[in-house]
């Protein structure tokens, strides 16, 4: 448990400055004075040792620059801090399955589907401070492009290298999420999620999505969908002997099957339309799941005001008696 000291009023310190002032002045003070009788003569003393009070005669004025010392930090308000944490529940491991299929090329999105989805992502992960987390492409197949880890800075590397075309075109939801269960199953994290981002309809793999969800179910894993792709028509890039052509091309995303894959899990399904609606539905996931971890921060302040300013204190009385008694001078 670290521990800090600080001053609440850090600026009282500066008056520490007046202390070797005081002790300068009262140097010189005594310099200048002269004795009231003067001898001709100092010899007849030579043999006389200085008693104990004539060695402390100076003690007064040390134990006043001492106490004025120890008052101004006590001004000051010292505080000492004690920091740390409670953590009260095992992290989340999250699986992130997105589609690459040829159709997130579609620039219903800026610069196109696919480049969307892999920013908020990114800015999904920049998020995340203890989770794990995967990341599962797929098209016509899937495959674990990174491992569950914590690694951030690899993952989003590994992130930024995905590219369209990878895998044989084609949309193959249910064996992504086969996938992310094989990811996510053996995990003993707290809470485990998958989030699937598409813009088609099941139409390969081995495995239908229904089925993969009801498994994903008895691990645990809970999946949260959505579906990306404005309603209607969407401009798709076509690549001709004259250049680049766009042709409007119809968004068809499978809803009924994402709905009944998030609920079956305990998910939830999202539909995006533009970036910033997606950019919303991945801060409301990242909101939704990092309620499941209670982290508490405390920060304790201990006063040491008194006994800064009650030692200060004991020496200014200590000085005040001495003066005025043993070490009391005449008029």
């Amino acid at each position: 448990m670290p521990v800090d000291l600080t001053f609440k009023y850090p600026f009282v310190l500066y008056f520490l400055a007046l202390v070797p002032l005081m002790l300068l002045w009262y140097w010189r003070k005594n310099k200048k004075n002269t004795p009231d009788v003067t001898y001709s003569s100092l010899q007849v003393f030579d043999g006389l040792k200085p008693t104990l009070r004539e060695r402390l005669v100076h003690l007064p004025a040390i134990l006043r620059a001492a106490a004025l010392s120890l008052l101004i930090v006590a001004l000051a308000r010292p505080q000492s801090f004690s920091t740390g944490e409670n953590v009260y529940t095992e992290g989340i491991d999250v699986a992130m399955l997105l589609d690459i299929s040829g159709s997130m090329l579609a620039e219903d999105f800026k610069p196109n589907r696919l480049e969307a989805a892999k920013e908020v992502i990114d800015n999904f992960v920049k998020g995340r401070t203890s989770d794990k987390i995967g990341l599962v492409v797929f098209a016509s197949e899937s495959f674990t492009q990174c491992p569950l880890t914590i690694d951030y800075s690899v993952l989003r590397n590994l992130l930024s290298e995905i590219r369209s075309g990878m895998i044989t075109d084609g949309t193959a939801i249910g064996t992504a999420i086969a996938n992310g269960v094989n990811r996510l199953k053996d995990s003993d994290a707290k809470s485990k999620v998958i989030i699937l981002l598409t813009d088609g309809v099941n139409n390969s793999g081995e495995i239908d999505p229904i089925t993969a969800a009801q498994i994903a179910k008895t691990f645990g894993i809970r999946i949260y969908t959505v579906g990306v792709g404005t309603l209607g028509e969407a401009p798709y890039p076509f690549n001709t002997p004259f250049g680049k052509r766009y042709q409007m091309v119809p968004v068809e995303i499978d809803e009924d099957v994402l709905l009944q894959v998030a609920v079956i899990t305990g998910g939830q399904y999202f539909r995006a339309t533009d970036n910033n609606k997606l950019a919303q539905i991945y801060e409301e996931i990242d909101a939704l799941e990092k309620t499941r971890v209670e982290i508490t921060s405390y920060r304790n302040a201990t006063e040491l005001f008194y006994s800064w300013a009650g030692l200060g204190l004991l020496l200014l009385v200590f000085e005040l008696g001495l003066v005025r008694t043993w070490l009391r001078r005449l008029p």
